[in-house]
């Protein structure tokens, strides 16, 4: 049924009842005709089928009062065929033929469909507020779901970036079904949220918030028959093993986003975001301090008292030579810079060398008398005498 014919049929009139009829009043009408008229009391009877058809058609309509009251709306704007274009007694009122408007009962309109015209407007209003030939009724695109996994670098991969194979599951259009939810592929447009998966409730103050609508879960299409796999949801699980790029110098514990690369959408929906947890391993040699990589290297006493050149190595690249300058105290920290992370604007930390003084567990004959010898010339030298004068001043 077009949708001129529902505008224009007076579903009042068919149950008997006036306009400001009560829920009660609807509800005895119907009962007492839809006995009269009900096909096993009228075996073979034809226009009783037809009539309890009708009533019932009236029922669903004046029966639901958020139909109801649509129902009042949509007369009220196209009562008897005509467009009220002003206010009643304001002579501004013009007729129009509906089948003009709704793209000419001829066909359906140049949407296709039943109450189309243009591929659009009105005609997808009224289709989706009566349930009637879904094609009408524009069901909203629906963003695919996010998705979140973890993967575990080594500390050169996080500080280089990498790529990695990475296997999600996700939810994705049914298969079975071809996304629809319907054995058929043919459900229809949910007639609580007409097809948008959202409806509106007010909060006071004329404001109004949207949620998923309940009765399709958001996806504003119902199964008339729902699908065996994915029992008319029309998603199922997925997987998949996507090569996934990680940035240089990404840090342990580091939460990327990833956009388009999470679940697929529904009915040309833009895809969901991919969410990567990193973990690093750790390095034997090297450690981290935001841009920066850090190396701890071990001197002889000779080298940090006479001073003299060092080789460091460096992540993924060859040695650097350091200038140890003399009286190198032990723990001091030096900088080789561009040795360190790659930065987000494509440039390097810095490498951060740490002296440690090694101290030998053995010593040779030769090796001891030099130590002595060294302990004799530097006798007069009391290395712990400026912290007691210091702990007697505080």
């Amino acid at each position: 049924m077009s949708t001129k014919d529902f505008v224009e049929k007076d579903y009042y009139k068919v149950l008997g009842v006036p306009k400001d009829a009560t829920d009660a009043e609807i509800k005895k009408a119907y009962r007492k005709l839809a006995r009269e008229f009900h096909p096993d009391a009228n075996k073979g009877d034809d226009k009783a089928e037809e009539r309890f058809k009708e009533i019932s058609e009236a029922n669903d309509i004046l029966g639901d009062s958020k139909k109801r009251k649509e129902y009042d709306e949509a007369r009220a704007l196209f009562g008897n065929g005509g467009f009220r274009a002003g206010p009643p007694g304001a002579g501004g009122n013009f007729n129009f033929d509906l089948g003009d408007l709704f793209g000419g009962a001829q066909g359906g309109g140049q949407g296709g469909g039943a109450g189309g015209f243009g591929g659009g407007g009105l005609g997808d209003v009224f289709g989706g507020l009566f349930n009637r030939g879904g094609t009408g009724t524009r069901v909203q695109p629906r963003r695919g779901q996010d998705i979140e996994s973890e993967v575990t670098l080594s500390f050169t991969e996080a500080v280089e970036g990498a790529t990695v194979p990475l296997r999600m599951s996700s939810q994705a259009p049914c298969k079975a079904c071809s996304g629809t939810g319907d054995k058929n592929g043919t459900p229809r447009v949910c007639p609580t949220c007409l097809g948008t998966g959202q409806v509106s409730r007010g909060t006071g103050g004329g404001f109004s918030l949207t949620d998923p609508c309940v009765d399709c879960k958001g996806r504003g299409l119902i199964a008339q028959d729902p699908c065996d796999v994915c029992k008319g949801s029309g998603r199922a699980k997925s997987s998949r093993t996507m090569q996934v790029r990680i940035p240089a110098g990404v840090f342990d514990g580091q939460r990327i986003r990833l956009r388009g690369k999470g679940g697929p959408g529904e009915r040309g929906g833009p895809a969901g975001d991919l969410y990567v947890v990193v973990h690093v391993d750790a390095h034997p040699v090297f450690g981290r301090k935001g841009d920066n990589l850090t190396v701890t290297v071990p001197v002889d006493f000779t080298e940090a008292a006479l001073g003299g050149e060092v080789k460091v190595p460096t992540l993924g690249g060859p040695p650097v030579t350091l200038k140890l300058p003399a009286g190198t105290p032990n723990g001091r920290t030096m900088r080789a810079r561009g040795k360190g992370a790659v930065r987000k604007d494509g440039t390097r930390g810095d490498l951060l060398v740490t002296v440690e003084v090694s101290v030998p567990g053995e010593l040779s004959a030769e090796a001891r008398e030099a130590l002595e010898a060294y302990r004799k010339a530097t006798a007069g030298r009391d290395p712990r005498a400026e912290i007691f004068q210091a702990a007697k001043g505080a």
